[in-house]
């Protein structure tokens, strides 16, 4: 873990290119709801969905195999549209190893409910950036570079800014398209929005916090737990800040959806002084009131 810190410290200060893949990612699709027909076209889909991500070439920078970037794609295709066309969910999840333990942090946990694409089986996944080749590889390569710019975030302040600039190109090339998720009027959740909102500099507090949270808060529990604790604490301020400005903000969904339990078991430790279960309760409570009765357990640990 020590020399993936290193290798990332060195990749964000523009010093190291090399050549190798990034993700490690765990892809599976899924068709309970279609009968009658043939589901190999899904266990191919499956397969080159998996080829597509992990064996592409995102970035300049380069992991040992051990070190790749740890996420999960879940497609549940809901509907055969046609012959080749398809609609459903796909799950997101983004994982993130924290220093000197064996403990993975979720920074994206959210299910993409507008998933429209074609395939047809065999049919190679093309995909080049700045082109809009079909929306099934373009919607793929968007959340991947979403994991890269959110990962990288979590090392380095704004360490995934290209990776996001990336994303967000993806979403202009799909203005003109009929499938869901690309417009700011498809709704105010969407890739549109997820993009936006971690690249708009009134929002600038977001990407502050997920390199706080992680870099200076989780990645020091392990020598410093109180010094890092108190970092993840400040962090949360910091976010309860934004979200007094700014209540609708869909990144700050997203943000609890993916941290909702870690913040429960963060500081449900008894060693937390009741002041400080307090001061975070009351902004979990506010920042994420749908889940204030998880955050009550905080306060009955003592």
């Amino acid at each position: 873990m020590k020399r993936l810190l290193i290798i990332l410290f060195v990749f964000l200060s523009g010093g190291m290119s090399l050549s190798a893949q990034e993700m490690n990612c765990i892809v599976n699709v899924s068709a309970p709801q279609i009968e009658g027909t043939d589901k190999r076209v899904f266990e191919t889909l499956q397969n080159a969905i998996f080829e597509f991500v992990n064996n592409r070439k995102w970035s300049n920078y380069n992991f040992r195999i051990e070190e790749r970037i740890e996420c999960t794609i879940l497609i549940t295709i809901n509907s055969r549209i046609s012959s080749d066309e398809f609609s459903g969910t796909i799950n997101l999840v983004l994982r993130r190893p924290v220093l000197n333990s064996a403990y993975n942090s979720i920074l994206l946990n959210y299910i993409d409910k507008g998933f429209q694409f074609r395939y047809t089986e065999f049919q190679p996944l093309d995909y080049s950036d700045g082109t809009f080749s079909s929306n099934l590889t373009s919607v793929l390569a968007f959340y991947t570079y979403m994991y890269l710019g959110l990962y990288f975030d979590s090392f380095s302040p704004s360490g995934g800014q290209a990776f996001l600039v990336k994303a967000q190109q993806i979403v202009t090339t799909a203005q003109n398209v009929s499938e869901p998720g690309w417009k700011a009027f498809d709704g105010t959740r969407n890739r549109y929005w997820m993009v936006e909102n971690f690249l708009n500099p009134s929002n600038s507090i977001l990407r502050d916090f997920y390199y706080k949270y992680h870099r200076l808060g989780l990645d020091q529990m392990y020598e410093k737990t109180d010094a890092g604790r108190e970092n993840c604490t400040q962090s949360l301020d910091m976010i309860k800040t934004l979200y007094n400005i700014k209540p609708d903000l869909f990144a700050i969904q997203l943000l609890t959806d993916a941290k909702s339990d870690e913040f429960v078991n963060i500081y449900s430790d008894q060693r937390v002084p009741p002041t400080e279960k307090a001061t975070v309760v009351n902004i979990f409570k506010e920042i994420d009131p749908a889940n204030g009765s998880k955050y009550q357990a905080i306060l009955e640990n003592k």
